[in-house]
């Protein structure tokens, strides 16, 4: 169980507080992301990874999660085209250099075992490491960076591939690269269409149950790397609906995004889901939010 609070080291010791919340409940799965605006970012330049080292090393049976952009200026409306071209490039090998130098910086900070999840929502249409204007060099993409920080001596990494829930602006299954450059294969999921109600989104096209599908006939654990609330406001059953999902199929790691509109703890606009999810992942009804965290918060997450 995880949770995103903030990609920065107020994440790290908001941990510690939504687990007193939770009455004790442990938060093994620390999740960050990398800003991908620079190369010198993603190559793991932000000194937050410190704080998030440290944690992840005070217990062994801990995951530090970290979603990782395939390439700069990935929240910079970056036409087809231009996505096109870049993808070529990094099928090429023109970026390798920069992955290596991030997995090296894993390595030297003690966390050479990091679950990557490399080129998250890779099926959308935002993103610029998306997959669309060219899903071939795409994968052949995914799988130079793969070798690039597998050659990195002392390094034990996990590849997470999680594409949006549905079929976005590609099927996602047309962006897989391989079982061989894969070890997870996770979903982000929202309360969005399409999906109008919990149900709806287990069994549409290339939803929750094509995942756990999917993952079992390419013999890959699943994980929730992001997911929450969104469209449908304070959603008691749909929170009902996930935890008992994850209840029954065991993920690797799930962890909820946990700031508004998406979130329960940082949130107070979603005061029904919260109790929710507190009944189910709470050892004891006990603790309390925080001061100040019943506010929005939308610059939780690195953005460009």
């Amino acid at each position: 169980m995880g949770a995103y609070l903030h990609y920065d080291t107020p994440g790290v010791e908001r941990m510690k507080e939504l687990s007193r919340w939770l009455g004790g409940t442990e938060l093994r799965a620390g999740h960050t992301y990398l800003p991908g605006d620079t190369w010198s970012n993603i190559e793991g330049a932000p000194a937050f990874l410190y704080s998030w080292a440290r944690w992840r090393k005070e217990r062994a049976d801990r995951l530090f999660v970290l979603n990782v952009p395939m390439l700069a200026r990935n929240e910079a409306d970056v036409p087809d085209g231009k996505v096109a071209e870049l993808l070529r490039s990094g099928a090429q090998g023109e970026y390798d250099h920069h992955f290596q130098r991030l997995a090296e910086r894993l390595v030297v900070l003690g966390v050479p075992d990091t679950v990557i999840v490399l080129g998250w929502e890779m099926n959308g249409f935002n993103y610029t490491h998306r997959c669309r204007p060219d899903p071939e060099n795409w994968k052949r993409y995914w799988r130079r960076i793969v070798a690039a920080m597998r050659s990195v001596e002392g390094q034990r990494f996990l590849f997470d591939f999680a594409p949006n829930r549905g079929s976005d602006a590609i099927a996602w299954t047309k962006c897989y690269p391989g079982d061989d450059v894969v070890d997870i294969v996770g979903m982000d999921t929202y309360d969005q269409p399409p999906g109008h109600t919990f149900d709806d989104q287990v069994t549409q096209p290339y939803g929750l149950q094509k995942q756990v599908d999917f993952a079992k006939a390419h013999g890959k654990p699943i994980s929730y790397p992001e997911w929450g609330l969104f469209r449908n406001g304070d959603n008691p059953e749909y929170m009902r609906g996930m935890l008992a999902w994850i209840a029954e199929h065991k993920p690797l790691y799930h962890s909820i995004t946990d700031y508004c509109p998406h979130g329960v703890w940082q949130c107070g606009q979603n005061p029904h889901s919260a109790q929710v999810f507190r009944e189910f992942l709470s050892t004891e009804q006990g603790g309390d939010r925080p001061p100040g965290f019943d506010r929005e918060d939308h610059r939780s997450r690195p953005r460009d």
